[in-house]
């Protein structure tokens, strides 16, 4: 039978650990199907990673423990005296000070938070590391306050600090101590407090592998764990089944001490890496890469909802994963081999730089980044390819064209020309390609009749895409903010470097990361902020500028980045300020249905996005559940990456889209999102600026 439909999730918070564990056994009497533990250390890291922010909303003031526990029921009122039942007793017994419960699909935020435990904690700053060391002990329910008060007591011994998660209901538990594996006494109190761990586990007749395996960590200690009688039957049976011993050589039979071969202790070899971004935040780009937890969060599928990682999600291959990329990243600067950048560039080949990492990755491991700093070395070593130097320089190459634009647009709108202009340049012969406006944006801007009004003054960021492709959309803000009474201007500026980053050309973006920050110095403020069109774009101001920026710019960086808005953030942000009316939009009824932009996702969220859509009064909008369109620029314009490109996109954006209603419209601010939408389905997607300029119109 499927399990009830009804969920409940009741977080307890606790002043202490103990109390949270004499919690979980009440809960047990309860028959909760889950009881879960997370401590103050692990929530405390959560403040800090935008992804998981706003699943906290749940926790109340500062607990030292949250106990998760969880019931079915097939109706909600029996799920209500379930839980009633369990808190009343709670209250009786004055154990826990609150208990916000979530319902149904709400619950998924809070175990977010819990899953996220490991990888969060691998943000800590400096040597001292969470380290993958008693993650695994099992003892009964019933003896784990006092397993864990001896746990603590001997970690504190050690001077350690320390997090606990557990799975408290199966009475395995997760304890992770930050250890400095860099120095040689690290290393061996790394063997001494799994070894006082073994001894304490064995007096509750616990396991020290209760969920994962025993392998290179643990497996010294079976004899101990088990008894040299049944250890001799182990060795007897891997007689018996390999004989030559070619299986798994010292995994659990004459497993060599687990504190050799520690990849860390390479890691103390390195010599500080040169790049041109910043790693400053991250201790370098070696310590970016080492985040990496190997916790798998980038190896979920297209099912489990998010982003991270798109090319896995297609393709199910190791190396196409996060985890791979970062670790293979990590063998590079510490362990160079011969031709090493060769695989390197190959394992980052399928890296889409969607920037989903960033914030899915619970380690925050900044893949997209750690990309573009290794292709810029790469052409440093062994020259730039054409291709790339025409996709850097999108915007000469635009500006060349416009000169010509109904040529431009006769071979693109022509089956067979525009099939060998892009086998010419390495472009898919089935990739059309967005045509060129008759007039630039800022041509049009310049030009047209000035209206004088009174309101709020904003500025508006011409980006390279919207100034030769996207014309239209551009206009339709300018027409839309005049009509609401806000004085527009385009400041003095280049271009927004994105086509430059999405190539690796780290240099040339730091030039126009400076040049763009020296220009827009003391003109971008709360009262007058930087309205951005293609999220891309706009974003670069709040991610990559920061850390391409030379010292003496990255305050006016940091205050231009603060109020850098993408239109959607904007336009919330003054219906919050009592500036924009819903009497000024149409009462007309639609339906909305929105992709959003993957570094929108990553840096900004969907939130504001389905806010103002949904801000005309019967304007109904739902968020698309998919990751990534495909394209992530010209990624889904390349030849060899075409075929991924459409993979991605029929995972979940396609199909979504296709069985539609016709009178459904699409949304997505992307410009690629909305061409590849365009290419797959034949379908037109609109940008919410042109939504709510047709909103207003009407």
């Amino acid at each position: 039978p499927l399990p009830p439909t009804e969920v409940g999730l009741v977080n307890v918070h606790c002043k202490s650990m103990r109390e949270a564990l004499l919690v979980n056994l009440i809960a047990l009497e309860h028959s909760c199907q889950a009881s879960e533990l997370m401590d103050d250390v692990t929530l405390a890291f959560t403040k800090d990673n935008k992804a998981l922010d706003e699943n906290r909303a749940f926790v109340v003031d500062s607990p030292k423990t949250i106990l998760m526990v969880e019931f079915f029921a097939d109706t909600r009122s029996e799920l209500d005296n379930l839980i009633k039942a369990f808190v009343d007793e709670l209250k009786a017994k004055k154990m826990g000070f609150a208990y916000p419960i979530l319902y149904n699909d709400e619950t998924y935020k809070a175990w977010e938070l819990r899953k996220a435990a490991l990888g969060l904690l691998s943000n800590q700053k400096g040597d001292y590391q969470p380290t993958n060391l008693i993650e695994d002990c099992a003892v009964l329910p019933r003896d784990l306050p006092a397993f864990i008060a001896e746990m603590e007591e001997m970690l504190i011994g050690h001077r350690l600090q320390y997090a606990i998660s557990a799975h408290a209901g199966a009475g395995e538990l997760h304890i992770i101590p930050m250890m400095n594996l860099r120095v040689a006494a690290g290393v061996e109190l790394f063997r001494t407090v799994l070894d006082d761990t073994a001894k304490i586990v064995k007096k509750y007749r616990g396991s020290l592998s209760g969920e994962h395996g025993d392998g290179r960590l643990r497996g010294e200690f079976i004899p101990f764990m088990m008894g040299e009688e049944t250890y001799a039957l182990f060795k007897e049976i891997k007689q018996i089944f390999d004989p030559r011993g070619v299986f798994n050589i010292g995994k659990i039979t004459d497993t060599p001490a687990m504190n050799t071969s520690l990849r860390v202790q390479q890691a103390s070899k390195n010599t500080l890496v040169e790049t041109v971004f910043d790693f400053t935040a991250d201790e370098g780009i070696v310590r970016l890469a080492e985040k990496c937890s190997g916790s798998g969060d980038c190896r979920k599928t297209h099912v489990s909802g998010g982003t991270m990682c798109p090319s896995y999600m297609a393709t199910r291959h190791e190396k196409d994963s996060t985890r791979a990329r970062a670790n293979m990243l990590r063998q590079f600067y510490t362990e160079p081999i011969e031709n090493g950048s060769e695989s390197v560039k190959e394992v980052l080949d399928l890296c889409l730089s969607c920037k989903a990492c960033k914030t899915e990755c619970p380690s925050g491991v900044d893949v997209g980044k750690m990309k573009a700093e290794f292709s810029q070395a790469y052409y440093d070593t062994h020259g730039v390819p054409l291709r790339s130097r025409m996709i850097g320089s999108f915007d000469k190459l635009m500006q060349l064209a416009s000169w010509a634009h109904w040529a431009y647009n006769a071979i693109y709108a022509n089956k067979t020309l525009s099939s060998w202009a892009n086998k010419l340049v390495g472009f898919h012969p089935d990739r059309s390609m967005p045509h060129l406006a008759k007039q630039t944006f800022k041509s049009w801007f310049k030009n047209r009749p000035k209206k004088n009004n009174t309101g709020r003054k904003v500025y508006v960021f011409a980006d390279e895409f919207s100034n030769y492709n996207d014309v239209e959309t551009a206009k339709n803000l300018v027409l839309l903010l005049e009509s609401l009474n806000y004085s527009v201007e385009i400041p003095k500026h280049i271009i927004s470097g994105r086509a430059y980053l999405s190539k690796g050309f780290v240099r040339k973006a730091k030039h126009i990361a400076e040049e763009n920050t020296r220009l827009l110095a003391g003109k971008i403020s709360a009262e007058t902020p930087l309205i951005g069109i293609e999220p891309s774009a706009i974003l670069t101001f709040r991610d990559e500028y920061l850390d391409l920026v030379s010292a003496d710019l990255k305050l006016e960086a940091s205050l231009i980045a603060e109020h850098s808005l993408l239109f959607e953030e904007w336009f919330v942000r003054e219906v919050e300020g009592g500036h924009i009316k819903k009497e000024q939009f149409t009462t007309e009824s639609k339906t909305i249905k929105l992709h959003g932009h993957c570094h929108q996702k990553a840096l900004a969220g969907q939130v504001n996005s389905k806010k103002a859509l949904s801000f005309p009064k019967n304007y109904k909008v739902e968020l698309i559940p998919s990751g990534c369109c495909g394209m992530a620029g010209s990624f889904g314009y390349e030849h060899e990456h075409y075929e991924l490109s459409m993979q991605v996109a029929n995972l979940v954006l396609l199909p979504s889209i296709e069985k539609l209603p016709s009178e459904v419209i699409v949304a997505a601010p992307g410009t690629s999102c909305r061409h590849q939408i365009k290419d797959g389905l034949g379908k037109i997607a609109l940008h919410p600026i042109d939504i709510l300029w047709q909103a207003r119109e009407k």
